[in-house]
């Protein structure tokens, strides 16, 4: 009975000691934990950023996106196609290989659009977007704009994938007292369409990328991350990441609370250095990120 006795003393005496110290493990644990979690996980490249290398030789010049960093990669559609002449299955399968995934593609979307909603569909894409649709002068093509986005977004739905416009500049510009950007979201089927803020034009005209976000909270699902030279004198006059004068730790938190998904990295200027260079040294950035 003594040795049963003692026994139970010492388990529960080890019981005690050990609740005594999880806390302040877990403190510790928490503490890294939390300084991890804030860590970016993942994070694009918008291939456009290398529209000079990649028809040159698309495999060995994703090869050196995955190198650098990239976990994700936004397409666009050039002079190969949107796979780059190797088709959606062997794309899909190569950058399996890498490691990277094609989240999205920018598109023509007036040519072969059921095509291509199926066959992005086919190995896992998220998104086809519309890319640019240029300065208009009346709301009223702005609003054809929309009723063309869900119909889109239609063929998108029934193949499983989602449809998204990407801004620029001129839908951020009023006419007639209103945003053209304002009558595309109010126009458009939340349930059928998305958007991508492209924060550099947004700022560029002379927008608040974090109004904005919070404004249409949930319809932003992916962010273009390019950085503005300080002193810009040019509408198009990006930079590498961090060397500019756009507070990307800022808005990237404000991007995360209201519904972004995904953080694409672009650069259409090079001063200085070369866009593969870039690319890398864009990659650097987005790794410190902590949001």
């Amino acid at each position: 009975m003594n040795y049963k006795r003692r026994d139970f003393l010492r388990l529960t005496g080890n019981l005690a000691a050990g609740i005594a110290i999880a806390p302040m493990a877990c403190k510790l644990m928490s503490k890294e934990d939390a300084e991890e979690a804030k860590k970016l996980k993942a994070f694009g490249l918008q291939l456009y950023t290398l529209r000079d290398d990649l028809p040159k030789d698309p495999a060995g010049i994703l090869k050196q996106v995955a190198s650098f960093g990239y976990k994700q990669v936004e397409g666009y559609e050039g002079p190969l196609g949107i796979f780059w002449g190797m088709g959606n299955t062997g794309l899909k399968k190569y950058m399996d290989d890498l490691g990277i995934t094609m989240i999205s593609s920018h598109c023509d979307i007036n040519k072969d659009f059921e095509k291509k909603a199926a066959e992005a569909a086919a190995i896992g894409m998220k998104w086809l977007m519309c890319p640019y649709k240029g300065p208009q002068k009346k709301l009223d093509d702005f609003k054809k704009f929309a009723e063309e986005f869900n119909q889109k977004g239609e063929i998108c739905k029934k193949n499983g994938i989602r449809f998204a416009y990407h801004n620029h500049d001129y839908s951020f510009k009023e006419i007639d007292g209103q945003l053209p950007q304002d009558v595309m979201m109010t126009m458009t089927d939340p349930n059928l369409v998305d958007f991508e803020m492209d924060m550099y034009w947004v700022i560029t005209a002379g927008q608040d990328p974090e109004a904005w976000l919070k404004k249409y909270k949930g319809r932003w699902k992916l962010v273009h991350v390019k950085d503005r030279t300080k002193g810009a004198t040019e509408a198009a006059d990006s930079c590498t990441l961090g060397q500019g004068s756009i507070d990307y730790p800022k808005i990237l938190k404000t991007a995360k609370s209201n519904g972004v998904e995904y953080y694409i990295v672009e650069q259409e200027k090079y001063t200085g250095t070369t866009p593969l260079q870039a690319s890398a040294d864009d990659a650097v950035y987005m790794k410190k990120l902590e949001i």
